[in-house]
């Protein structure tokens, strides 16, 4: 079994991993607040952890954001909204002294990254060789997959891995895209993106209008990407997944814009699939299990 946790943009979450059975088991969140200070911040994370028993001098993986240095694990986060307090903090040796496991090391990745390659191991990218997995939150965290292992460049691969980096109609992609790109297009200060959803099911004209708008532009911006790699699925996480039955519509029609029309659009998320499709859009197979499991992956790697 391996620990493992897992930082979100409003939450954390520490478990254990089964990796050959693909099982996430003993699990705990405890909230997290992204513009506490630095040691709020890492007394939550420490205060999840600790309710998990696991052996001193164990190896742990830990998914988080970006952007993050995740070879030395120091916190690099600035001008993105969120747990700009930790700009710089080494947070491995934190953990590594604070923890009350006394972890033996701790192996950073990518949350999307994770996401994409647990759902790659027992979720909805299963048996796709070539798969591109988007979470959609307080930003657009982005993942390249081929034969299992994480891409950085090729066709289609936009600078870094990250789609983030990459822009719509002239500006940045998350200005369109992401959570506060949507509260800002709504015009509602009293809203969530969840609250946006609700009015768009009951037939309110400008949250639907909102939300196609960011899903079709998303779409647009990816299907090049999409074709020029060699694309066989796109796995959509994140909270506005949660919203599929938005999400799905609007987005199938902006890939269609931008040249990769999907042949099925999964619709409930499980992890059986038919694969004859040579293109299909998925909602996650595992939900918030992926990034767990591919945590405990990138650790089985490095044993």
């Amino acid at each position: 079994m391996i620990p493992v946790l897992e930082i979100g943009g409003t939450h954390v979450t520490a478990a254990v991993v089964d990796l050959p059975d693909g099982r996430v088991g003993r699990r705990t969140h405890r909230p997290l607040d992204p513009h506490a200070g630095a040691e709020d911040i890492l007394g939550a994370v420490r205060r999840c952890a600790d309710h998990l028993d696991v052996p001193a001098g164990t190896r742990w993986g830990m998914a988080v954001p970006g952007p993050f240095d995740y070879a030395q694990g120091i916190a690099l986060f600035a001008g993105v909204g969120k747990f700009e307090a930790l700009y710089g903090v080494d947070v491995r040796t934190a953990l590594l002294h604070e923890l009350r496991q006394r972890p033996g090391d701790v192996v950073f990745l990518n949350d999307a990254h994770a996401f994409m390659m647990g759902e790659w191991l027992a979720g909805a990218a299963r048996g796709h060789s070539r798969a591109v997995g988007i979470t959609l939150g307080t930003g657009v965290g982005s993942a390249f997959l081929v034969d299992g292992g994480i891409v950085a460049r090729g066709p289609g691969v936009p600078p870094e891995g990250r789609m983030d980096l990459t822009e719509a109609d002239g500006a940045p992609l998350e200005e369109s895209v992401s959570r506060r790109a949507i509260l800002a297009r709504f015009g509602d200060p009293s809203a969530d993106v969840r609250d946006i959803a609700d009015l768009a099911r009951v037939g309110q004209r400008r949250a639907r209008r909102v939300l196609d708008d960011a899903f079709m532009t998303l779409g647009a911006v990816l299907g090049p990407r999409l074709t020029a790699f060699g694309a066989t699925t796109l796995i959509v996480g994140g909270s506005m997944a949660g919203s599929w039955d938005l999400v799905a519509p609007a987005l199938h029609a902006g890939l269609a814009d931008g040249g990769w029309t999907p042949d099925a659009i999964g619709l409930d998320g499980g992890p059986e699939r038919p694969r004859r499709h040579t293109r299909a859009v998925q909602p996650a197979g595992l939900a918030g299990d992926a990034a767990l499991i591919g945590a405990a992956r990138a650790v089985a790697v490095r044993d």
